[in-house]
């Protein structure tokens, strides 16, 4: 287990002049931004995927897979303590939301059809997440 960061609140305005419109919908609406459009869904540097609201460390490149989804996929994530995940029932679907466990981010939702070790998929919006190389 980790050291979670401490719990990070801000209001609509301070999250707003923080992000721009598609991190802000996304995060904070539970948006989805559209297939094959984000820039980490073909990314393969090495390093570490983070909340891009709160700079939480959320998923490695090693634990990152091509699933043909269109989304960064990983099956992984760096620290279970750093996400959350809840039983979402919107757009007449039985899916599981994944959150940032420190900012409550959306981030996207995770499934079971996934590569070994772990058989899960974890489909993140690009535009919930920043890299930082290593």
């Amino acid at each position: 287990m980790s050291d979670t960061p401490k719990k990070v609140v801000k209001t609509p305005e301070q999250w707003r002049a923080r992000l721009d419109e598609m991190q802000y919908l996304v995060t904070r609406k539970a948006y989805t931004e559209q297939a094959f459009t984000g820039k980490f869904w073909d990314h393969h540097e090495h390093g570490i995927y983070r909340c891009v609201c709160c700079g939480t460390a959320l998923f490695e490149s090693d634990t990152k897979f091509d699933s043909g989804c269109g989304w960064p996929s990983y099956f992984r994530a760096l620290d279970p303590d750093n996400v959350e995940e809840k039983r979402d029932t919107s757009h007449g679907m039985i899916r599981t939301e994944v959150i940032c466990k420190v900012c409550d981010a959306h981030l996207g939702h995770v499934f079971p059809d996934g590569p070994p070790p772990t058989g899960l998929r974890y489909c993140i919006n690009s535009a919930s997440l920043t890299f930082e190389p290593i």
